[in-house]
C-alpha cells in the first residue's frame, strides 16, 4: 500500500477554509456590502493519450476483407479499436493522423533467422528488420551461451522483438556449426534439458544428412527429442530435406517444419500424415528462383556497390529446379488446408519482401501469403498479442503507399513502421545500414 503523503500542496489546501472564514467575518463587519468575487476558472481538460489512424485501407491480417477506409485507435503501445471510419469513437482531445490513401498491415513475423550473437550486433539486426517492417524474429538454433537471451525481455526503440530456439540438435557435422551433437536418445533428452533451462522460445533440430556427408538424426533420437521437449512445455521445429523423414517426423508428433520438403514431389501418404496432424505448421523457406531478380527497390538502404554485387546474378537451371519441387510442394499444402506460417533463414533483413513474392509466385495468393507472415507466424512463435490489426493487441504496423492485396511486391513500399505504437525511426536505421 502506498502511503498518502502530505505536501506542502495539501497544506495550503487545509489551510484555505480557515483563511476563507476570516474574510467572511471581516466583510461583515464592514459597512458596505461584501465585493462580488469572479467565479473561478475551470482547469482545462486533459488532452487524450490516444492516437487516431484515420482514412486507410485496413489489412487486419486474419485473411478477412480489407476495410477499404478505415479507423484505428492506439492507447498505451496497444490497440484500442478498429473499424470502419465513423464507426469508431475517437476521444475528445485525441490525436489525429491522416493515412489516407495508404495501407496498413500487421507488422511482419519472421519464423525462421540465424542473427548475430552479441548484444550491440543483435540489437542491430533486430532495428535494421524493423526498417523492413518485421516486427518479431525468432533466431532458429544458433544461439550459444554467450548470446544474449535477456533481449527477449527487452523493450528496446526502433526493434523489432527477439526470440530463441537456442541451440539446435543434429547428429555430429564435423566443418559445420557446432550446435548440440548428440548420437544417443539420453544425449537428445539431455540437450532438451538443458535448453528448456535456457527458457528458449523453441527447440530446433536439424534431420539431413547434407547430401551423404554425415549420419543425421534417427527417428529414435529425434523421436527422444520431441517427447522430452513436450514434457517441458516446448515445440520442436525440424529443418528437413526429405519426403521420408517429413513422414516419420510427422508420425513422431513435429510441431514445425523449419523447411518444407526438398528432395522430391510430395505424395498422398504425406497428405494424408497432414491431415492427421492439422495443427502442425509449414515454414516454406523457399529457395532463390535462379532467374535474375530486380533489387533497385533496395537502393538507398546499402552501399552502391555491394546492391550492384547482389543485382549481378545469372539463371541458375539447378536452383531453378530446386526452387520449382518447394514450390509445387507449398501449393499443394496450401491448398490442402496445412497452416502456412512465415521464415526467410539466414540474417538478411530485406528477406521477406522476396519470400513473399516467391510465396505468390508458387501460387499462393497475396492475401494468403499475408495472413501467413502475420497472423500465422505469430500463433506459431507463442507471440498472442501480435500478428492481427486487433483491439486488445500491439499497436505493431506496417503504413504502405500502395495495395499489396493487388501487388505483393507493394509491401516494399513502406512509409513507416510502427511498433508498440511509437514511429520507428526509419532514417536514422537507414543511415546505419548504409555504412
Amino acid at each position: 500500500m502506498q502511503r498518502h503523503r502530505k505536501t506542502s500542496e495539501n497544506r495550503v489546501a487545509a489551510a484555505v477554509p480557515y483563511a476563507f472564514l476570516i474574510g467572511v467575518a471581516v466583510g461583515l463587519a464592514g459597512c458596505g456590502p461584501a465585493a462580488e468575487q469572479p467565479a473561478p476558472e475551470q482547469p482545462a481538460a486533459p488532452a487524450s493519450s490516444v492516437v487516431a489512424y484515420e482514412g486507410a485501407r485496413l489489412i487486419v491480417g486474419d485473411g478477412s476483407a480489407p476495410i477499404e477506409n478505415g479507423t484505428f485507435t492506439v492507447d498505451d503501445g496497444s490497440f484500442v479499436e478498429v473499424g470502419a471510419s465513423g464507426a469508431v469513437a475517437v476521444p475528445e482531445g485525441a490525436s489525429r493522423v491522416d493515412l489516407s490513401g495508404m495501407t496498413v498491415i500487421p507488422t511482419i513475423v519472421d519464423g525462421h533467422v540465424h542473427m548475430s550473437t552479441t548484444r550491440d550486433e543483435l540489437i542491430a539486426d533486430l532495428q535494421r528488420r524493423a526498417y523492413f517492417g518485421v516486427g518479431a524474429a525468432i533466431s532458429m538454433g544458433s544461439d550459444d551461451l554467450e548470446t544474449p537471451l535477456e533481449i527477449r525481455d527487452e523493450a528496446i526503440p526502433d526493434a523489432a522483438r527477439f526470440l530463441s530456439a537456442g541451440l539446435g540438435i543434429t547428429s555430429p557435422e564435423p566443418g559445420r556449426r557446432v550446435v548440440h551433437w548428440v548420437t544417443t536418445a539420453d544425449e537428445a533428452r539431455q540437450a532438451v534439458r538443458d535448453e528448456a533451462a535456457r527458457d528458449v522460445d523453441m527447440i530446433k533440430i536439424w534431420v539431413d544428412d547434407r547430401d551423404g556427408q554425415y549420419d543425421k538424426l534417427s527417428p529414435e533420437i529425434y523421436g527422444a527429442v520431441i517427447e522430452e521437449a513436450h514434457a517441458n512445455g516446448i515445440q520442436v521445429a525440424a529443418h528437413i530435406f526429405s519426403l521420408e523423414d517429413g513422414k516419420g517426423l510427422l508420425r513422431a508428433g513435429v510441431d514445425v517444419f523449419a523447411h518444407g520438403v526438398r528432395d522430391r514431389d510430395i505424395d498422398q501418404e504425406f497428405l494424408d500424415l497432414v491431415a492427421e496432424r492439422p495443427e502442425v505448421v509449414l515454414v516454406p523457406n523457399l529457395p532463390g528462383r535462379g532467374v535474375p531478380t530486380d533489387l533497385g527497390w533496395l537502393a538507398g538502404t546499402m552501399p552502391d556497390e555491394q546492391l550492384q554485387a547482389l543485382q549481378a546474378t545469372e539463371a541458375d537451371p539447378a536452383a531453378q529446379e530446386a526452387h520449382g519441387i518447394q514450390a509445387r510442394n507449398l501449393a499443394r499444402l496450401s491448398e490442402a488446408g496445412m497452416i502456412v506460417a512465415f521464415g526467410t533463414d539466414g540474417n538478411t533483413p530485406w528477406a521477406p519482401h522476396v519470400e513473399m513474392e516467391d510465396m505468390v509466385e508458387a501460387g499462393m495468393s497475396p492475401a494468403d501469403v499475408i495472413v501467413a507472415a502475420t497472423r500465422n507466424s505469430a500463433a506459431a512463435l507463442g507471440l498472442a498479442d501480435m500478428g492481427t490489426i486487433e483491439a486488445g493487441k500491439s499497436a505493431d504496423f506496417v503504413v504502405l503507399e500502395a495495395n499489396p492485396l493487388d501487388d505483393i511486391t507493394n509491401t516494399r513500399r513502406i512509409a513507416s513502421v510502427y511498433l508498440r505504437g511509437v514511429e520507428v525511426d526509419r532514417e536514422g536505421i537507414r543511415s546505419r545500414l548504409m555504412n
